[in-house]
C-alpha cells in the first residue's frame, strides 16, 4: 500500500478533488465508482481525519492523504447476492410514514462501494415508485437501521423525513441507561433475533453478554469487529440470550440486542465458543446461509404513539 498526498489550493468536494488529482499521482485510470470506493472504504484522510463522505468539502490549504493498494483497487469482486424485488408479500407493515420489509439473506441493505450492486434500499424505492408511477422523482426512503447482508428478517425504512429524528432517537444506543436492568418491554426499541449454534451442555438457558466492541481489521480490509477496550475506542455492547429449543444437535437461541453494534450478536456468541452456524467470518461451520434472523421489531409509532409489533418467521 502506498500513500499519496494532495495539498489543496482551492475549496472543492472531496470526490472531485480525488477525481482530478489521483489519476495523475498514481498513473492509473480511476473511475468515479473507484473514487467513491476509496472514500467509503476509509482510505482517505483530510488533515489526519478519516472521511467517508464523497461530498465532504475540502478547504483551501488542507492536506489529503489517500492510502491505495493498486492491486486491490483494480480488483473487481463479484458478490454472490441473490436477485430480489420487494413485493406486497415481502411487506410486513406499511402506512404513510413507515414500511417494514422481510429482508432475505444474501442481499445488502444499502449501497456499497460497488455502485451498480443492487440492494434493499433501492428495491424499496422501486416498489414505492411502482405504486405511484405518476411521481416524476423517486420516492423518499430513509434508512434508520441495518441488517448484515447475510442476515434475514424484519427491517424498517421511513417514508417521510419528518419522522426520522424520532425513529433515530429510538435506535440510538447512546441514549439507553445501561446501568440498570430495565424491563425489555419498556425499551424504546425491542429487537428479537433467532440464531442457531451447535448445541452444548455449556449453554445456559438464559445469559447476558456485555463488553466493548470495535473494528479489529484495517480500514482497507474486509470488515471484522471484535472486543476492543473502551480506552481504545470500544463501544459498549449488550445482548441478552435465551434458549428456545434444542434439536438435532442444534441449539436455537432467542437474542435481544440491547445496543446495536456491528456484528454484535455474531461476535458475542463466537466469543463464548459458540459461533452461529454459517458464520465462517467468526469461526462458524459452513452452511448454505448464516443462521441469524431478525424475528421481530417493536417500537412506538413516531406519529400516532401506537406500539407497533412487526414479526416474521425464519426459514431455518
Amino acid at each position: 500500500m502506498k500513500t499519496y498526498t494532495i495539498q489543496t489550493d482551492s475549496q472543492t468536494r472531496l470526490d472531485e478533488l480525488l477525481r482530478n488529482k489521483l489519476p495523475v499521482l498514481t498513473g492509473l485510470e480511476i473511475s468515479n465508482s473507484k473514487i467513491r470506493r476509496l472514500i467509503m472504504a476509509g482510505c482517505i484522510r483530510v488533515n489526519g481525519k478519516e472521511i467517508r463522505n464523497p461530498s465532504y468539502t475540502v478547504f483551501q490549504g488542507s492536506k489529503v492523504d489517500a492510502f491505495i493498494d493498486k492491486e486491490k483497487l483494480l480488483f473487481e469482486k463479484q458478490a454472490d447476492d441473490i436477485q430480489f424485488d420487494v413485493t406486497q408479500d415481502s411487506v410486513l407493515y406499511e402506512d404513510e410514514y413507515l414500511i417494514f420489509i422481510n429482508k432475505p439473506s444474501k442481499f445488502p441493505t444499502e449501497k456499497t462501494i460497488v455502485t451498480d450492486r443492487d440492494n434493499l434500499h433501492d428495491a424499496v424505492v422501486r416498489y414505492l415508485w411502482s405504486k405511484n408511477s405518476a411521481l416524476r422523482n423517486p420516492p423518499y426512503v430513509g434508512i434508520m437501521h441495518r441488517l448484515d447482508r447475510e442476515t434475514s428478517g424484519v427491517i424498517l425504512f421511513t417514508k417521510k423525513r419528518e419522522v426520522n429524528k424520532a425513529i433515530f432517537d429510538m435506535f440510538d444506543s447512546a441514549k439507553l441507561d445501561l446501568s440498570c436492568d430495565s424491563d425489555i418491554q419498556h425499551r424504546p426499541v425491542n429487537k428479537t433475533y433467532v440464531a442457531c449454534v451447535k448445541d452444548s451442555h455449556l449453554i445456559k438457558n438464559q445469559f447476558t453478554v456485555k463488553n466493548y466492541l470495535g473494528r479489529i481489521t484495517a480500514k482497507s480490509a474486509g470488515c471484522k469487529w471484535g472486543p476492543v477496550p473502551q480506552s481504545r475506542g470500544g463501544l459498549v455492547a449488550v445482548t441478552e440470550f435465551k434458549v428456545l429449543k434444542r434439536e438435532g444437535g442444534v441449539c436455537y437461541l432467542e437474542c435481544h440486542p440491547v445496543t446495536g453494534r456491528t456484528h454484535q450478536i455474531r461476535i458475542h456468541l463466537a466469543g463464548l465458543g459458540m459461533p452461529i452456524i454459517g458464520d465462517v467470518l467468526y469461526g462458524g461451520v459452513k452452511n448454505e446461509r448464516l443462521c441469524l434472523h431478525a424475528k421481530s421489531l417493536e417500537l412506538k409509532h413516531p406519529v400516532s404513539g401506537e406500539r407497533l409489533f412487526v414479526f416474521c418467521d425464519c426459514d431455518f
